[in-house]
């Protein structure tokens, strides 16, 4: 007999705050449409709709203030319960659900306080690590360090793939001590990046031993996060940034992805009627991470260029789904998600491209961008870079 935990209630309450939080949304959109039909708006034009009045308004009101109210009633009644309830047990399944959660609503879940929102946390073989007390693992830490970074609505168990695992085949191969990265995907890749930078600060003032070698390998957003870490540990002169020796990113749109800009321009066009104008509420509800990922942004700034850190190995790894390599495919398919030019930092404005040199790529064919986690031709590279 399964028996309940505080994670099963903490779950309970996060999803109750969110269905309440879209039941309001989504009585807020059918007002605003409501209103633009009283107010015979022509197909094309500016919106002019707000809230309905009268009696019309009143339902809405009521409606939005029952939904909240019952939402707050549920969330304190369960409260109290959790500190009465064993500790949550890990879950593959539930981790999963949660991650794409947090990469579609990540920041909003955040915003609102909502259990459900992810904290970054370095794990080792399935464990939180303590960043304050590194120490104790001194066993089985080396003065090797491999850091890895997942992608958009993913997590730290997507690294084991097709019975492949690069952390933990690389700590045996060649004396790596393998981290994960778990981190809230919809938050901006900015905050992330200078939090997983604040995050290593800590963790190496007092690892159990002099660290020779830091290693990150990002997948997709996690090459970015990698990268934004990368820099704002510069600007901010941390220690940690000494000991980087090789950044890798695996399937990463450094110049965007084109199935993000494509939603940015979808919205624009549905705004020119007023009639469309409520429903883009709901495609503009993206995270703030799927949005960085439109040009591949990693400071607060939107289409800020930085380079590639002078002082640090850099390494990038594509694919494309095609047997060979054309620019039709390049362009229009590349992995599936990421176009080759992206994934190796090309870009037709020479001073925006990033000087990845040429013994410094690897593409795959016929290899799509989540078989990128899987796949031996990834490994037999990275460790030819690394040995």
């Amino acid at each position: 007999m399964a028996i309940i935990n505080r994670g099963n209630i903490s779950d309970l309450r996060g999803i109750t705050r969110l269905a309440v939080d879209a039941t309001v949304g989504i009585t807020d959109l059918v007002e605003k449409l409501h209103h633009t039909i009283q107010l015979s708006h022509p197909p094309v034009g500016t919106s002019r709709a707000g809230n309905t009045s009268g009696l019309t308004g009143f339902v809405y009101r009521t409606i939005r203030g029952t939904t909240r109210m019952v939402g707050k009633g549920l969330d304190v009644g369960l409260a109290p319960v959790t500190a009465l309830l064993p500790e949550q047990t890990s879950n593959a399944t539930r981790d999963a659900f949660v991650s794409a959660l947090n990469g579609t609503y990540g920041d909003h879940l955040e915003q609102t306080n909502n259990p459900l929102a992810i904290e970054m946390k370095l794990r080792f073989e399935g464990q939180a690590v303590d960043i304050e007390q590194p120490g104790e693992m001194q066993d089985v830490f080396t003065d090797k360090v491999l850091l890895f970074v997942h992608g958009l609505c993913l997590n730290d168990n997507h690294w084991t793939r097709d019975g492949h695992n690069y952390g933990k085949e690389l700590a045996v191969e060649l004396g790596y001590t393998p981290l994960y990265l778990r981190y809230n995907t919809g938050l901006p890749i900015a905050k992330n990046g200078r939090d997983l930078a604040e995050i290593l600060e800590n963790l190496f003032r007092d690892w159990p031993h002099q660290v020779k070698e830091l290693v990150v390998v990002g997948h997709s957003m996690g090459g970015l996060v990698a990268k934004s870490a990368s820099h704002h540990g510069s600007l901010a002169s941390h220690e940690w940034r000494q000991h980087l020796h090789s950044l890798v990113s695996i399937g990463t749109p450094h110049h965007g992805a084109p199935l993000e800009r494509g939603g940015n321009w979808l919205d624009q066009a549905m705004g020119l009627s007023p009639y469309a104008v409520p429903f883009t509420r709901l495609s503009t509800k993206r995270s703030a991470g799927i949005n960085d990922l439109a040009h591949g942004t990693i400071t607060a700034v939107e289409r800020d260029f930085v380079p590639l850190p002078a002082d640090v190995k850099c390494y990038a790894m594509a694919a494309v789904l095609g047997k060979k390599q054309t620019r039709m495919v390049e362009q229009l398919t590349g992995d599936g998600l990421v176009p080759l030019d992206s994934a190796l930092g090309r870009s037709k404005h020479p001073d925006r491209t990033l000087a990845f040199p040429e013994s410094h790529q690897w593409v795959g064919f016929e290899t799509g961008h989540i078989e990128l986690l899987g796949h031996p031709g990834v490994y037999a590279q990275l460790r030819k870079w690394l040995e």
